[in-house]
């Protein structure tokens, strides 16, 4: 397993992380993702040890706070093996403050975290959604208590609009509070728009990129393909609607070059496709998910190997998609290249 700095930290993370969502799943959405035990989650969590991945991303969200529990009682007796990822700022309840980031709300949730999860730190807390009701410096404020106090290590965000963390950034800079060194964001072969904006903000500004749902919300698995129904037992029938669009003519392209990079590599579609994630600009880890061990493993043969700038190259052209305004100068994509080179590292 490679390790990679978080943003501009001293963290080191696994390029590969997992995420628990699956964990106890509840609700028309958990549900589907996955339903793991205590006892089938510490499974998973001795697969991925075995594996060097030791980063595990949850959310007090996560049907209603189980994940954080299942997650606790997964790790529990080697907390000093593992880092914990959780976030917070999603509705829990319909109460006035059971949604955003207030101090109030932060504090709370901080503490209701620790107690799930069965431990005294949280290794990286992200907020997880832009809170346009709360003050900037509410936030930050308050999250740099929290790291005082020894509660959080370090603090990132996620789905955040760009102008919002550079406005934040500036403030933490000015104030001494601590900088967030993470963007949860959402980035696929089918859903490239992180690099428009997002993607040059963590260069210049030293964000690094935790993936969610780098399979494009379940449609690069190897189970669909142009010209079939969509299997029975795909979850898609029940999520697709919590989860971004995708393009299905977009879509069909890309699976198509993945089958043959498939037949050229040996590996199985998905894992090509988190394989060309892991070689892209600010990403720090990609948030592997997986409801059994057979799908874990699958994916955690993404790493040890690279796919050729040839095949590379073929993956970008069937998965581009002209940017939007203002990013696609003279309307070309050959334009747009000329002003804006590759950002490498």
């Amino acid at each position: 397993m490679d390790y990679r700095a978080l943003g501009h930290s001293g963290l080191k993370v696994p390029v590969l992380s997992f995420g628990t969502g699956t964990f106890a799943g509840t609700g028309p959405l958990f549900s589907n993702w996955g339903t793991s035990d205590a006892a089938e989650a510490r499974r998973l969590v001795d697969i991925c040890l075995e594996a060097g991945v030791n980063l595990f991303d949850t959310a007090d969200v996560y049907s209603n706070g189980a994940s954080e529990e299942v997650l606790g009682a997964a790790i529990k007796g080697r907390r000093n093996a593992v880092l914990i990822s959780t976030k917070t700022g999603l509705p829990m309840c319909d109460g006035p403050n059971d949604a955003g980031t207030s101090r109030l709300r932060l504090v709370r949730s901080v503490d209701d975290a620790l107690k799930r999860l069965g431990t005294d730190y949280i290794d990286l807390l992200q907020l997880h959604a832009f809170d346009a009701a709360t003050p900037p410096a509410e936030v930050l404020a308050t999250l740099d208590a929290l790291v005082r106090a020894g509660k959080i290590r370090y603090v990132g965000v996620s789905n955040f609009p760009g102008w919002q963390i550079m406005k934040s950034l500036a403030l933490a800079d000015a104030q001494g509070w601590p900088r967030y060194v993470a963007h949860q964001v959402y980035y696929s072969l089918v859903g490239r728009d992180y690099e428009w904006d997002l993607m040059p903000l963590g260069t210049d500004q030293g964000l690094g990129a935790l993936v969610w749902s780098p399979l494009g919300w379940g449609r690069l698995t190897g189970k669909i393909r142009r010209g079939t129904p969509l299997p029975p037992e795909s979850r898609l029938h029940e999520t697709a609607r919590f989860g971004p669009p995708v393009d299905d003519e977009r879509l069909y392209r890309v699976i198509e070059v993945l089958d043959e990079l498939a037949g050229e590599t040996g590996k199985a579609v998905p894992q090509i496709a988190l394989n060309w994630l892991i070689q892209r600009p600010t990403v720090s880890s990609i948030i592997i998910g997986a409801r059994n061990e057979a799908q874990l493993r699958q994916n955690l043969g993404a790493v040890g190997w690279k796919l050729s700038p040839d095949q590379i190259a073929r993956l970008d052209v069937a998965s581009a998609v002209m940017p939007p305004y203002p990013y696609f100068p003279y309307r070309t994509q050959e334009g747009f290249a000329r002003l804006n080179p590759p950002i490498v590292g």
